[in-house]
């Protein structure tokens, strides 16, 4: 086990050490931009994302239509426009880019992936360089998505909607597109149903009698107690898979020997950092069953949001029970136990239990959420490895769709 903690310690060194680029001047804002939002901070979806491609009704109901115009230093622009759950996105867009050592010119849909990908940090790396891309909603959760030339989407949960080129900061095309956005009324008819998670003062069986079958901490191999249990999930496996994929949290592999090169060197997707191992952690006398990452792909050696999920072997009112302990890696400390090389977790845990919630909630997956407080509510403790967090003690308790939706289908019109 020590070979194996020492093989990934000099891993997490040299990936730090290779990939993570110095900070970058922001760039011109487009004059058309009267509204401008930052370029996204956090991490964004892959392969999924929080819009999803369906055909509109037979008779679309255009509600407005806008055009646009992003030059090739713009930023996210704000589009003015609030959509509705439900209702369609319909955007068409023409023009060319031209970026630094690209072979030639490209449009709407953005350059080919290629090997240098995996060193760009991009809004959406699922995308190329220089795609149409947008998003719904807070720009600190909310999940990227294609737009290209041509794309209808249903759009999960409302909110503002922006558009923006898919490159990072510091590597600007030279170009402009047009852009025209019309929104198309929600189809009665279609089986894509969203739900807008509504807040909740109790939930049949959450009280503090679940919290006595529940153990308030996680804990290490040797029963050294970690990081809090800091939300409940009551949903199905099927349902807590796609909740969880839809916003853009990637699964982690558990294995360590048989993943750091693979994600080091074999894929030109975001997952395969995402998913280097999280080391197992025990709660109900076993390892997690499930463990999600959200992030940037070049900072996720550092930087992580990350969750670790146990199915409880109890039912609550006849629902499946998932109990989880998530925290936000911002770094890296000593490890008190064996004088290693660990990450460290930011002490305020509360940012990352209500980033969970956002995110999760930005699906159109969720039907409740419920902040419970237990009795003798944990507040102040350290984790395994040594370090410190502090809580106000709340748990958050998300209730998903009984028709939760594989969210990975996507098509252009």
């Amino acid at each position: 086990m020590q070979n194996v903690r020492s093989r990934l310690n000099a891993a997490i060194i040299l990936v730090s050490a290779l990939l993570i680029s110095p900070c970058s001047s922001p760039h011109a804002q487009s004059p058309t931009d009267t509204s401008p939002n930052q370029q996204l901070a956090n991490p964004q979806s892959t392969h999924r994302s929080q819009a999803v491609a369906a055909a509109p009704a037979a008779s679309p109901d255009k509600r407005l239509s806008k055009n646009f115009t992003l030059k090739g230093d713009s930023d996210w622009l704000d589009t003015g426009i609030d959509v509705a759950p439900g209702e369609h996105v319909v955007a068409t867009a023409k023009g060319t880019m031209r970026y630094v050592g690209a072979k030639e010119d490209n449009g709407p849909d953005g350059l080919p992936r290629g090997f240098k990908d995996l060193l760009r940090i991009l809004p959406f790396n699922a995308a190329g360089r220089g795609a149409l891309i947008g998003r719904v909603g807070d720009a600190n959760v909310a999940q990227p998505f294609l737009l290209g030339t041509s794309h209808d989407l249903a759009i999960p949960v409302g909110g503002r909607l922006s558009i923006a080129i898919n490159q990072s900061k510091s590597d600007t095309g030279d170009g402009s597109y047009n852009v025209r956005i019309e929104i198309i009324a929600a189809d009665k008819n279609s089986p894509a149903t969203f739900t807008v998670a509504k807040s909740v003062t109790a939930l049949p069986g959450v009280d503090d009698s679940l919290f006595e079958k529940i153990p308030r901490r996680i804990a290490d191999k040797a029963g050294n107690p970690g990081d809090m249990v800091n939300f409940l999930i009551l949903g199905s496996e099927t349902a807590m898979q796609n909740v969880f994929t839809a916003a853009g949290w990637v699964k982690v592999d558990s294995d360590v020997q048989n993943t750091i090169l693979h994600g080091l060197v074999s894929s030109l997707s975001k997952e395969s950092y995402l998913t280097m191992p999280m080391s197992p952690l025990y709660l109900f006398g076993r390892s997690q069953d499930y463990g999600w990452a959200h992030a940037e792909p070049i900072d996720v050696v550092r930087s992580r949001n990350h969750l670790r999920i146990w199915k409880a072997a109890f039912r609550v009112n006849g629902e499946t029970l998932w109990v989880g302990a998530a925290t936000h890696d911002i770094g890296f400390e000593r490890d008190e136990r064996d004088n290693g090389l660990t990450h460290k977790i930011d002490p305020d845990i509360d940012l990352e239990r209500d980033y969970l919630e956002k995110t999760l909630c930005g699906t159109g997956l969720v039907t409740q959420i419920f902040h419970f407080l237990p009795r003798n509510p944990m507040r102040e403790a350290n984790t395994a490895t040594g370090g410190s967090f502090h809580s106000n003690g709340q748990v958050l308790i998300l209730k998903l769709a009984e028709t939760a939706k594989d969210l990975s289908a996507t098509s252009n019109r």
